[in-house]
């Protein structure tokens, strides 16, 4: 009997070690939301990983991967150089304290 717990344990702890593991990146994909915006100078589709509290989208041809950051209202994403502000269902984006993408509005799915 010993020997089959022995024998049984590890092969149930590697199945509870893959199904947790699964279990994650489940989650992290149903925490993960594609916004289209409209904005004044081309159309925008951001990522917004909830956990990881972060946005990723594509502007000039540069694939951007924004952190949350600090902000009194709305949400604000950066990297040092490019900001994501979101109010509401409004967005605009700055490059150096410069906007770039204004009057983005929140289009429905």
């Amino acid at each position: 009997m010993k020997k089959m717990l022995a024998l049984t344990l590890p092969l149930l702890l590697t199945g509870c070690s893959y199904s947790n593991a699964l279990y994650s990146i489940m989650m992290n994909k149903m925490h993960t939301d594609t916004l289209q915006y409209r904005c004044d100078e081309e159309p925008l589709t951001v990522m917004r990983d909830n956990a990881g509290q972060q946005v990723s989208f594509v502007y000039d041809n540069n694939a951007l991967t924004l952190k949350q950051g600090l902000s009194a209202l709305g949400e604000r994403y950066t990297d040092g150089i490019y900001v994501f502000w979101e109010k509401g269902d409004s967005a605009s984006v700055y490059r150096y304290d410069r906007v770039v993408l204004n009057n983005c509005r929140r289009q429905s799915s």
